[in-house]
């Protein structure tokens, strides 16, 4: 994305980090320095570069870039903090330390420029991505999952609240997430942070029982009366989490709000609801994978059809070619031997012996002939073949994985054990006291 494109965009599309892999060192060095379109414009690092302004330190990146093969030697990142938040130098700094250390581009040169415009304030970050000992350009494999998690942790940190592109669970309850979607919270799992703010949010949404049910339900969190005393909610695994910790609350508040808890079901009662739904969910899952293996597989399939009727075609019309010329042949050889008076007279000299011979050599000759172009054209036909079952047996052994991650995900969700919540708790806490990114 070009960043005059970014700053057009609504504020609440944005996620605090979008990045792209980019040449046009001066067009970009313009841009950054363009104080007509903002108001404030301030370079607070240029490290790295022998320059000291833009324009000079993106065209020394330009000018190294010439020793590689590399056409797009910079790496823009705009960091967006939520509207309301004014973010200092040091903060912004330390951001663009976290991504530096994501991406493997701390000792890379770098420029921090910071833009201030309608009341809200970003910065740009450009790296140089050529490795100056090695004059090799340095991989950013994988950036944008990268730089999302770095995002997602900037705003858990600070406590901002996550916008939903960096959200895990969402507004979205998991039993209705898609497979690739339960796939993604699998590997990413559930932040304590993250979901103080789930609860959080179901409770200021709130105003009765009903409806604070609703909230959580939306959020996969189902109420559910303790089995001592209280209230506590349920997510999708079976992990327990008391409503007053996690949401924030007093258990006055609670009671008030929730009122009789004995018309809400029990722990066990809950826990037996979800793993129905979750084995009705996994089934679908199942049928997902079936089916887009199914899908895989019908291009090879149909390919496999017509290479067979093509390949049956090419046999019949070479059989069909051969044997005219076999009978054209024949008749040839059949014309050599003499009738009549001349053929007794040559039966006499022994010269229709010596010509049946020949015949027989002949017609040996482009037997062998006539076998070897159709071994020819087997081998010519099956090397096809084989270079087409290569390919599938490849989307197979991809099968065969993806088989097998599914029923490893699938065991570890449907018996994931109940979680220790509070030092999930400890953790979580532990993480919003640590790096600031506006100190």
């Amino acid at each position: 994305m070009d960043a005059h494109d970014l700053d057009a965009r609504p504020w609440n599309q944005i996620v605090i980090l979008i990045a792209s892999q980019r040449s046009g060192a001066h067009a970009l060095a313009d841009h950054l320095m363009n104080a007509h379109d903002n108001d404030h414009v301030e370079v607070i690092e240029i490290s790295g570069f022998v320059a000291d302004d833009l324009h000079g330190a993106f065209a020394e990146a330009h000018a190294i870039s010439k020793a590689t093969r590399c056409t797009q030697y910079l790496f823009s990142v705009s960091l967006n903090p939520p509207e309301e938040v004014m973010v200092t130098h040091e903060g912004f700094i330390e951001a663009a330390d976290r991504v530096a250390e994501r991406l493997g581009l701390t000792d890379q040169p770098r420029a921090i420029a910071i833009h201030e415009k309608q009341g809200r304030r970003h910065a740009h970050v450009v790296f140089s991505r050529i490795d100056a000992e090695t004059m090799t350009a340095i991989n950013l494999p994988h950036f944008k999952a990268k730089l999302r998690d770095v995002s997602r942790d900037l705003f858990l940190d600070h406590g901002w609240e996550l916008p939903p592109g960096l959200k895990t669970y969402g507004d979205k309850d998991p039993l209705n997430f898609t497979l690739q979607e339960w796939q993604q919270a699998q590997r990413i799992g559930i932040d304590p942070r993250e979901m103080k703010q789930l609860f959080r949010e179901a409770w200021e949404r709130s105003d009765d029982r009903n409806s604070l049910t609703r909230a959580l339900a939306d959020k996969g969190l189902y109420l559910t009366k303790g089995d001592r005393r209280g209230v506590v909610a349920l997510d999708i695994s079976g992990n327990v989490y008391a409503l007053s910790r996690w949401a924030g609350v007093k258990a006055k508040d609670i009671k008030d709000r929730v009122g009789d808890t004995s018309q809400l079901p029990s722990v066990a009662d809950t826990a037996s609801m979800l793993r129905a739904k979750k084995t009705d969910q996994v089934r679908d899952y199942i049928t997902q994978i079936k089916d887009r293996h199914a899908q895989d597989m019908q291009p090879f399939v149909d390919e496999r059809a017509a290479m067979v009727m093509s390949q049956r075609e090419e046999r019949k019309e070479l059989n069909t070619k051969q044997e005219q010329r076999r009978r054209l042949e024949t008749k040839a050889r059949m014309d050599r031997l003499n009738k009549g008076l001349r053929g007794l007279f040559d039966r006499l000299t022994g010269a229709h012996r010596r010509t049946v011979k020949r015949n027989e050599r002949e017609a040996l000759s482009c037997a062998h002939r006539d076998q070897e172009q159709r071994d020819s054209l087997i081998l010519a036909q099956m090397t096809d073949r084989k270079e087409l079952q290569d390919r599938a047996k490849a989307i197979k052994a991809k099968h065969r994985k993806d088989r097998q991650h599914l029923a490893k995900t699938i065991a570890a969700y449907i018996r994931r054990p109940t979680v220790d919540r509070s030092s999930s708790q400890e953790h979580g806490i532990r993480r919003l006291q640590g790096p600031s990114l506006d100190r």
